[in-house]
Parts: C-alpha cells; structure tokens; sequence
C-alpha cells in the first residue's frame, strides 16, 4: 500500500470539505484513503484539515504508519477505526491558566483515583473540563486503591474552580462540588 505521495494540498481541501459536510474525521479519512490508497498522505490531510500542527501531524504519521502493514485495501474502514481509537485525530486544546489549572487537579484527580478510563484522554485533550469533573464527581471508592483523600482534595479544588454562573452546566458543576466536599468531610473525619 502507498503511504505518502499524492497531492497533500487537494487532499486537505477535500478533507475540509467532507468534515464540513458533516462527516466525522475517521470517515473523512476512510473515504480518502479508499480513493487515492495514500494511507499516510491522508491521515497527514485529515489532521491538517481538522487543524493539527504540521509536526504533530507528522509525529502521528510515523506512531500509526506500522500499523498499515496490517489492513489490505478495502479496509480502510476497519483502519479508520483504529485511528479514532488512537486519538490521532483530536485536536489539542491549547487553555488559559485558569483552565490548565483545572485540568491540573483533574490530572491530580485522576492519579489519586487510580487512573481513568482511556475514552476520557479525550476530554483531557480538548479541554472538555466539565465533563471530566461531573464524571469522576460520581466516583465511589469501593475498593479503595488509589487515594480517596487526595482525589476528593482535588476534585473540590478544581470545582471550586469550575463553579461560576457563567458555566453553562452551572446547576451540575454545583451539585458535584457539594458531593466532592462531602465525601472529603467524610474522609477527613475517619
């Protein structure tokens, strides 16, 4: 299978325009990838087209370029799928201080619970801070690895953080915060 070649430049127009159209960026790239059968060249059109840095983009290439050898044409839609499974084309989102702050404690949070479920590196990645929060906000330490009184320590700090009226999930944000602060008050008086 080809892996590079072919007009980068027409192929980023066109991934634009199917992600315009409405089609998700692995279905963008299925389609691609089945017309011109330049895998390589059009992960690297996807990537660039959802707005990805040239560089990142090419470090992604090289990550997944192996995994090629494993799809023959016509899978190119199995191959898709693996490539949305690797988080190869999600968007990092650069945040403000107060924002990195947040995802800091959520990162702190994560750690102290005993890690997260892999669907949520996502969220972490593009910044989807609210629903990382109300999500571990539901966490119940039945086993009790990691450590409960760290996780509710960062959990609270990082509602306190997210907690505003301008927060469009404001009501939730609240909600979770008030459990945070009681399961720490818990924790604390054992």
């Amino acid at each position: 299978m080809s892996h590079g070649g072919g007009n980068e430049g027409s192929l980023v127009l066109e991934a634009q325009e199917l992600l315009a159209a409405g089609q998700r960026d692995e279905e963008a790239f299925a389609v691609l990838a089945a017309r011109t059968g330049n895998w390589g060249t059009c992960v690297l059109a996807v990537c660039l087209a959802l707005g990805v840095p040239r560089t990142d983009a090419e470090a992604r290439l090289r990550e997944v370029e192996p995994l090629f050898s494993d799809f023959a044409v016509g899978e190119e839609e199995d191959l898709a799928f693996l490539l949305k499974c690797g988080h190869v084309f999600i968007v990092d989102r650069a945040l403000g201080e107060h924002d990195e702050r947040i995802r800091g404690l959520l990162g702190i949070a994560a750690g102290a619970r005993g890690g997260y479920p892999s669907g949520l590196l996502a969220w972490f990645r593009t910044g989807e801070l609210t629903k990382i929060f109300l999500y571990f906000a539901k966490t119940r330490f039945q086993d009790w690895r990691g450590s409960p009184p760290d996780f509710w320590a960062a959990m609270t700090a990082a509602g306190e953080l997210l907690d505003s009226p301008d927060c469009p999930a404001h009501e939730e944000v609240t909600a979770g915060l008030e459990r945070c602060r009681a399961q720490a008050a818990v924790i604390s008086a054992d």
